[in-house]
């Protein structure tokens, strides 16, 4: 399994949308098999997800991000983890532990998961 991460130092980005890395993580089981690091194109939702698709990357871990772009991912067939914040490696560790969703302190700060997120009148609540 292939899963990217947009990252900002060593913190998940705040944004999808504006993100210059991302981190590609093979995951074999609950092993890291190989890790890498390829630039993206912020401001381009069409580049951002044409790049996700190229990598092959099946999951995507991100801040917030845009409808456009959660749409353009979700059509593609990659399955969105959004509105996640923190250190890449407890963030990692704890989607490798399976807990990422039930650990609140990876929700981005006024951020509610009923099991997935929720829209809204077109917004993400």
């Amino acid at each position: 399994m292939r899963i990217g991460l947009t990252v900002w130092g060593d913190r998940v980005s705040p944004v999808f949308d504006a993100s210059r890395t991302l981190m590609i993580v093979e995951i074999e089981g609950t092993r890291v098999t190989n890790r890498e690091y390829v630039s993206m194109h912020p401001g381009f939702p069409h580049h951002q997800i044409g790049r996700l698709i190229e990598q092959g990357i099946q999951t995507l871990i991100c801040g917030a991000i845009s409808e456009v772009p959660a749409h353009m991912a979700e059509a593609s067939g990659i399955v969105l983890i959004p509105f996640i914040t923190g250190n890449v490696e407890d963030v990692l560790n704890a989607y490798l532990a399976g807990r990422l969703a039930a650990t609140p302190v990876f929700l981005m700060p006024g951020f509610r998961r009923g099991g997935r997120h929720r829209r809204r009148r077109g917004r993400f609540r």
